[in-house]
């Protein structure tokens, strides 16, 4: 201590500069973000103030009539189409297969799903026999979970038995043909080239004959790697029934989704229920409207999505400068969305909503504060912090952690896509699904839901761009402006257009109509 109180003022100043600069070294956590859903203590840390303070307290002051409420949860009508998946008859299996078909899907758990429609819809044009498509290892959430902890192989096997072969192992002669073999050298039997939304002909044309030569082939990447226009009516058929009958997730995976369903539509009693919210009051605000119903919000809010979107979220210089740089680190600046202002990005509908943007638009479509939420997400950019808007709008959110105990989830616990599975279960058994940007979770799921007619809330991504950017906007004009943008975006059936995606649109190649 002496030491110190005898170093004149100059030295002094060095040593602490000194030390400023060995304290990130001696403790980097301070300084790191602390993953995708939190930003680091010092790096970005500002905790996000509500944007939209006249709306958000028009919101808490509004009120809601019965009739809104009455059709708001009520069903879908009938639309006059249905599911319509049965093969053409007059095509049965061919006695003998070409061959055998491998692909490594990359991606997110729905956009493997996808891959897994494509595969086998690949392996049915060319005749070949299909090996359960292998799942990589998500370089972003390091998820190594396989085809078999997701789906249900004796399901997806037995679904299409007369469709196309599918093994779930190579035989011994083909034991070669593995990921490793594949990393090491070029190898005559991979086939890397396939283009994205291919044509049935170039599989033909390009995969086919390495399958005659060799016994199999490895498409590897596959990922959208077969096209939605100029393919034969039976082979959209049969993805169709890939997407909507054969995969079925394993029955731990539903057997947890049933009981966090049976949980969200039967709320513990009073005795039972502990938290913040006085249960009495909880209990009984829910027996009021929409009893034993609730809604699913799928919060994709996300670093990635965040920093990739290039718009301002309202954390300060920090945060702008924070996400800026994970750009650079993760996009080497190749996001064309940087070059546009805010508004510019706001206005054209490119920025995904906040939790208090989807809350205000959730209020202004007549959900009311007793509604039950269902958080379906992964993490969310700035967490508690950030969905505190929303849960100040709507107490009552749940996800899978508030509603299942340690034990019940332990075996999905650390593993994105088991979880996301567990999402999705929960999502096809809601009432109302509503995403807040779009994505493959948001696409896989309104189409799901619109090939069993179950309501979707599909925001209007430039309408609320473009009212929530209005600072002078009210709350009737807001809410008015709302109620009628989305008056045909809560499950309408929409028939698919030339280059639009079967996993987004089902109708009507997954679809038939009703005479």
């Amino acid at each position: 201590m002496k030491q110190l109180q005898s170093l004149n003022q100059s030295q002094r100043i060095s040593l602490a500069g000194v030390l400023a600069l060995l304290f990130p070294i001696f403790s980097p956590n301070l300084f790191r973000p602390l993953g995708r859903a939190s930003p680091s203590l010092f790096s970005e840390w500002n905790a996000p103030r509500p944007r939209h303070l006249r709306l958000l307290q028009g919101a808490l002051d509004r009120h809601i009539s019965i009739r809104q409420q009455v059709e708001l949860w009520s069903p879908l009508p009938d639309q006059a189409w249905k599911p319509c998946t049965l093969p053409y008859k007059g095509s049965p299996l061919p006695e003998k297969s070409q061959g055998f078909l491998q692909v490594f899907l990359d991606g997110g758990l729905n956009q493997q799903r996808m891959g897994i429609c494509d595969a086998v819809a690949v392996a049915k044009i060319l005749n070949v026999t299909l090996v359960i498509p292998r799942l990589e290892v998500n370089p972003v959430w390091q998820d190594s979970s396989s085809f078999a902890d997701i789906f249900d192989v004796d399901h997806f096997t037995s679904v299409l038995k007369d469709e196309v072969r599918i093994v779930r192992e190579l035989p011994t002669q083909y034991a070669w043909s593995t990921r490793d073999y594949y990393a090491t050298g070029i190898r005559a039997t991979r086939i890397k080239t396939a283009p994205t939304h291919a044509s049935a002909e170039w599989y033909v044309e390009n995969v086919l004959p390495v399958i005659q030569s060799y016994g199999i082939a490895a498409v590897a990447p596959f990922s959208h790697r077969l096209g939605f226009d100029n393919v034969p009516e039976s082979i959209q058929r049969l993805r169709c029934k890939v997407n909507f009958e054969a995969l079925n997730f394993v029955p731990s995976i539903r057997e947890l989704g049933d009981a966090l369903v049976n949980r969200l539509r039967n709320p513990p009693s009073s005795s039972e229920t502990t938290g913040a919210i006085d249960p009495t009051e909880r209990v009984n605000t829910i027996a009021k409207s929409g009893a034993g119903k609730f809604v699913v919000l799928h919060l994709r809010f996300d670093k990635d999505m965040a920093a990739h979107s290039g718009c301002d979220f309202g954390g300060g210089k920090a945060e702008r400068l924070a996400l800026a740089k994970y750009r650079q680190v993760i996009w080497q600046g190749r996001v064309l969305n940087s070059q546009f202002t805010d508004e510019e990005l706001r206005n054209k509908g490119r920025c995904p909503l906040t939790p208090e943007e989807i809350g205000l638009l959730l209020s202004a479509l007549g959900f009311t504060n007793n509604t039950r939420l269902y958080l379906a997400s992964h993490q969310v950019y700035g967490g508690e912090a950030r969905i505190s808007t929303l849960r100040k709008l709507f107490p009552v959110i749940e996800n899978k952690k508030s509603l299942a105990s340690a034990e019940e989830l332990a075996e999905v616990e650390g593993k994105a896509s088991l979880m996301a599975a567990v999402d999705y279960y929960v999502s096809m058994k809601s009432d109302i699904f509503i995403s807040a940007s779009p994505g493959n979770m948001h696409n896989a799921l309104l189409a799901h839901r619109a090939y069993l007619n179950l309501k979707t809330i599909n925001p209007n991504m430039i309408l609320l761009g473009q009212v929530l950017v209005n600072k002078s906007l009210g709350w009737s004009e807001f809410e008015g402006a709302v109620v009628n943008g989305h008056k045909n975006r809560q499950g309408q059936l929409r028939l698919r257009k030339q280059k639009q995606s079967i996993y987004t649109y089902p109708a009507p190649d997954c679809m038939c109509k009703v005479a």
